[in-house]
């Protein structure tokens, strides 16, 4: 009998409380073997060699879901959506889940298979990865299975964001030196602008990685931040590198950083000195400064302008 099957709960800031499904409790099964993996590095294969049935998971289910529950998070030692019976596993957790979300975490890459897709659309909340669009950098950074084309996945990730009718987050894990470049954020960039999601997340190496890679500084994060269009929910998601910024800002630099990027208060504390952060509050308290919730996040804006995303 599986023993961790269910982990948490978890409060995740960007999710809630989060209740967490394993779906390759035993050992790693994964499509990709990224270098910034917590796991240790393994063999990438394009299916599950062992799995657990759909009645285990939901008994475990049963014994921790309570009303204090936001999401139930299905995710893997591995790659989640290589759960051959998932379509059947979202079925059988609808009928208990009464009014807690559901939640996938998936590298997106097996969007290409229809019954996958069609599995995914049932979902409440869905988290697809995209860390890079030009095909070496993506097999540098997720060492893709041989089976696996970019072009295809990027298509099938636009597809799907124009099909789902859930909340829909794009997270991409920054590298340094590999996917940070100009070039590689503009190819990202186009693709995001062609998506209809809830929020993107930009985050780097929170954890010990599987390969001898680095991350980047909150810095860094928010510099690329900047480069992405405006117009897109971009979210900063990794604060392990954080180390305060700490700059002074004048009331109408408050506002054109806001307008350039909505913050959250998290984000004014690393970027924003102590004078500043009062000036920040005295415009809020004017009415010059907004705060706008946006699935979980709360972010501040200029008051004249309103939160596109």
């Amino acid at each position: 009998m599986e023993n961790n099957i269910i982990f948490g709960p978890i409060n995740s800031r960007r999710f809630g409380m989060s209740l967490g499904i394993d779906l390759s409790p035993s050992f790693k099964q994964c499509n990709f073997d990224c270098l910034y993996c917590e796991l240790s590095p393994a063999k990438t294969v394009n299916a599950q060699s062992k799995t657990i049935e759909v009645s285990q998971i939901i008994t475990e289910l049963k014994k921790h879901l309570d009303t204090k529950i936001d999401v139930i998070t299905l995710t893997a030692n591995g790659e989640p959506t290589l759960y051959p019976y998932l379509d059947k596993l979202i079925d059988e957790i609808d009928k208990i889940k009464n009014k807690t979300q559901t939640l996938i975490l998936t590298n997106s890459a097996t969007l290409v298979d229809e019954k996958v897709f069609n599995s995914l659309l049932k979902l409440d909340q869905v988290k697809l990865s995209l860390d890079a669009v030009s095909k070496n950098v993506f097999k540098k950074i997720d060492r893709p299975h041989a089976t696996i084309d970019t072009d295809n996945i990027i298509s099938k990730v636009i597809e799907f964001s124009k099909t789902y009718k859930g909340k829909l987050y794009i997270e991409i894990l920054f590298v340094h030196t590999l996917n940070d470049t100009k070039d590689e954020i503009k190819k990202l960039n186009d693709v995001l602008m062609k998506l209809d999601v809830t929020r993107i997340d930009l985050g780097t190496i929170d954890r010990p990685p599987a390969y001898p890679v680095e991350g980047l500084s909150y810095k860094e994060l928010h510099d690329i931040s900047l480069m992405f269009n405006s117009s897109l929910p971009i979210h900063i998601a990794s604060r392990v590198h954080a180390e305060p910024n700490n700059s002074s800002y004048t009331d109408e630099e408050i506002i054109n950083t806001l307008d350039m990027r909505p913050l959250t208060r998290e984000d004014i504390e690393l970027l924003f000195d102590e004078d500043s952060k009062k000036r920040l509050e005295i415009l809020i308290n004017k009415g010059k400064i907004a705060k706008k919730s946006v699935s979980n996040l709360e972010f501040f804006i200029p008051h004249a302008k309103p939160l596109t995303f």
